[in-house]
């Protein structure tokens, strides 16, 4: 039987069945719900919504030809 190692990763497919207690699922559940009711977790939504604008205002400065890419410099020979 294989050993836990938690410095090692591990994988597991989307069909791959995990059973939780009540206990486990009840903190699972309350710990996320109390993280979305912090004023910290309000101020990541807010980040993610101002990334959104930004994102979409990159795209149509690109497209519209106003951002440019910037060219990657040579690098400088030794």
């Amino acid at each position: 039987m294989a050993q836990y190692d938690p410095a090692k990763r591990y994988t597991w497919t989307p069909e791959d069945t995990f059973t939780l207690t009540g206990a486990q699922f009840g903190l699972i559940l309350n710990t996320v719900r109390s993280y979305l009711s912090s004023e910290e977790a309000a101020r990541f939504q807010l980040m993610v919504q101002t990334n959104e604008v930004i994102e979409k205002l990159m795209i149509d400065g690109v497209e519209a030809d106003i951002i440019k890419e910037v060219e990657a410099e040579a690098s400088v020979a030794e």
